[in-house]
């Protein structure tokens, strides 16, 4: 195989807002601590993830002809991710994130972000590659049930490992039972736990879990934030908690999470063992404002780990 893993999925950039007060100051204006602009987006947050870590990473998504593409494109190859299959056409999606100062936060997205392409029509461009994750699911371009089969077959007919994170659907919503065809050829899918709780309609991770598992998944991880995470299959259980660091910003820490996870599941990792590297992943993403701010490499990672063994 060319790579060890392919991300397919939205890209765009992060206009985040840190310390947003409501108070205004002016007639017509606000204050905040701080403004920035980052690459985003599900695929190009784990990418560039993965690719810090070790892994030989590409990338599959759409960007603009504009310079918010610009951005986004810069900072994949900064990192080393290969974008030879990144497609460029119309408008880079921006989100607006207001990110509170413990570090949760909220997003406005904007009609951009439905724009599509379709990743299913050139299966060489993702099947070249040992794992591919999906960017999310439920989000475009997996907002469309045949799309998300014919990927998926595609990457199990290839022997490829089948990484599905996920986001709430937006402008066009899905549901388990529209995806029941596909939720049996994903090994891995990781909500986080108000995706979970959308999607199942239970309100404990572990029923969360098994509504995924009945639904044909192979093995599931609940991202639950300052509690840490859930992962669950047929045949065991269990959670790590999170790790105590100073949080300023949750933007990418879950992508950051199936990043880390894919890299230590590719080296031969047992789940547990995967999960704790993936959960100080996520952590150590939270310690900066921005998705790829924080993480620097794996050795980065492991000493967080020694920080707070078992």
């Amino acid at each position: 195989m060319k790579y060890d893993v392919i991300c397919i999925g939205m890209a765009l950039v992060d206009s985040i807002i840190r310390g947003f007060d409501p108070t205004p100051v002016s007639a017509s204006g606000y204050v905040a601590e701080s403004g920035s602009l980052n690459a985003g987006g599900e695929a190009v947050n784990e990418a560039v993830a993965a690719s810090k870590l070790g892994l030989k990473t590409a990338i599959l998504c759409a960007l603009g002809q504009d310079a918010a593409g610009e951005i986004v494109l810069n900072e994949l190859k900064q990192h080393g991710v290969d974008t030879g299959s990144v497609l460029r056409s119309g408008a880079t999606p921006v989100t607006t994130l207001f990110v509170r100062t413990d570090g949760t936060r909220k997003s406005i997205t904007n009609h951009a972000h439905r724009a599509n392409f379709h990743p299913e029509e050139d299966p060489a461009r993702f099947t070249d590659a040992r794992a591919v994750i999906l960017g999310s699911l439920f989000r475009a371009p997996f907002d469309d049930p045949g799309i998300i089969h014919a990927v998926v077959s595609a990457a199990r007919g290839a022997g490829q490992l089948v990484i599905a994170d996920t986001k709430l659907p937006n402008f066009r919503p899905l549901t388990l039972e529209d995806l029941r065809d596909s939720l049996s050829l994903i090994d891995w899918i990781t909500p986080n736990e108000d995706e979970a709780r959308w999607f199942t309609g239970q309100e404990k991770p572990e029923a969360m879990a098994d509504m995924f598992l009945r639904y044909g998944v192979q093995n599931v991880i609940i991202k639950l934030g300052s509690r840490g995470c859930l992962l669950k299959n047929r045949t065991e259980t269990f959670r790590l908690p999170a790790l105590p660091v100073c949080a300023v910003d949750a933007t990418g820490a879950g992508d950051h999470l199936v990043a880390g996870f894919t890299a230590e599941i590719l080296r031969g990792a047992s789940p547990k063992e995967a999960l704790r590297f993936a959960n100080a992943c996520g952590a150590l993403c939270t310690t900066a404002v921005g998705a790829g701010t924080a993480l620097k490499n794996q050795e980065q990672v492991l000493q967080l780990m020694r920080q707070f063994p078992d």
